[in-house]
């Protein structure tokens, strides 16, 4: 079947997400239509998670183009962009400090990001409670995407952005993520200048991490006086339950970790036993490093479906920069074949260059670095790809 106009094909994109809803809002201020289906029963189904930092580079280079950058700095946070490490008695050995004027990667919570998108979008773009089972259909289109409440449609591009356990991978790649044996728990603080000043008081402003070389905590401010720590270990998948216990097993699990962070201060500690609420278990997955997968033409991946990596600040800002190439590839190409093809030129190779260089580093968090020199790795490492790659952007 021959490929559609980008403006009269029927594009779905699955998963409202950071990334689905950058693409969603780029292609409708370019006049193309398009439809996101997303499997939460509405906007309010779930807690949407910490901050995310998004860089200049990327991450906001995709919100100029949806027209949002003003509205993002009203939102974020460019003192969260404060870095931290404290050592086991819970003293400072490093503070990274931004500049007043630094609007490199400034923090803004994840809701809130998500708000602004979907605020953006014409209405009705969302199909809230339609959890995708599978895609069908033949390579050239069109596809039928089946949901889990037995209603289908049929697209001419289906664009993944469904996150880590997509299903709709499988409409291209036989990939499927792996555990990378190290897992984060993480814990709630709110009102933490009141309530946790000792807390407050050691994380600052953004990012404070401390380690011993086999366990971690990462802790991350986040807006409304609330903060997220990261519980950071080496640990089967299954850890919790071989530990005779249960993620709703607050009290078990407070005593569990207290006891493998043994010698810890009681000013550290304070980040595992003084949560408000349950632990929320987080295990980290990745993708085969590189993941690839032949052309379709009608269907595609952004994110991490077609890019799991750990969690070193570049996820969100690879999945919204996808989004920006694909929404302006398909504004610029005669077929929505060529514009998957043109789009895929590009991030293939990004994404194959960055997951190489971050394969096994899921673990970055439990090194220990003794040198007091600080600095931000994963900004270099950034750069350094960035300056080999910069030049191939189809959209630059």
């Amino acid at each position: 079947m021959e490929s559609s106009k980008p403006a009269e094909a029927r594009i779905s994109i699955i998963g409202a997400g950071p990334g689905g809803l950058t693409c969603a809002r780029i292609l409708q201020r370019h006049g193309i239509p398009v439809t996101v289906y997303d499997r939460d029963t509405d906007v309010h189904a779930r807690n949407q998670g910490g901050s995310l930092d998004l860089h200049a580079d990327d991450g906001q280079l995709a919100l100029r183009e949806a027209g949002l950058l003003d509205e993002f700095f009203a939102l974020a946070r460019p003192e969260g962009q404060e870095m931290r490490r404290f050592d086991t008695d819970g003293n400072i050995v490093f503070r990274q400090l931004p500049e007043p004027d630094d609007r490199y990667k400034p923090e803004i919570d994840r809701g809130m990001l998500r708000d602004l998108l979907l605020g953006s979008l014409e209405p009705g773009t969302v199909r809230w409670g339609r959890a995708l089972e599978s895609v069908d259909g033949p390579t050239g289109g069109p596809r039928q995407l089946r949901f889990s409440d037995g209603t289908t449609t049929e697209s001419d591009l289906v664009i993944g952005a469904d996150g880590a356990f997509s299903r709709v991978r499988p409409a291209v790649s036989s990939a499927v993520p792996r555990y990378t044996g190290v897992t984060f728990l993480e814990a709630r603080f709110d009102d933490v200048q009141a309530r946790h000043p000792g807390i407050a008081d050691l994380i600052g402003h953004g990012l404070a991490t401390g380690t011993d070389g086999e366990r971690a905590l990462a802790a991350q401010r986040n807006s409304g006086d609330h903060l997220r720590v990261y519980i950071v270990q080496r640990a089967p998948l299954h850890w919790i339950s071989e530990a005779g216990l249960s993620v709703d097993d607050t009290a078990g699990l407070r005593a569990y970790l207290l006891e493998r962070f043994a010698g810890w201060s009681p000013r550290v500690l304070g980040m595992i036993a003084d949560n408000d609420g349950p632990y929320v278990d987080r295990p980290l997955f990745v993708l085969p490093a590189p993941h690839t997968w032949a052309h379709s033409p009608s269907v595609t991946l952004l994110g991490d479906a077609a890019h799991l990596m750990p969690p070193v600040g570049v996820g969100v800002n690879l999945a919204m920069l996808d989004a920006y190439e694909l929404a302006l590839a398909l504004t610029r190409a005669d077929t929505v074949g060529e514009a998957v093809r043109a789009y895929e030129r590009t991030m293939l190779p990004r994404s194959a260059e960055w997951s190489t260089a971050l394969d096994g580093v899921a673990g970055f968090l439990l090194e220990r670095d003794d040198s007091h020199e600080g600095g931000d790795k994963m900004r270099v490492l950034k750069d350094e790809i960035n300056g080999r790659d910069e030049s191939e952007s189809i959209a630059r």
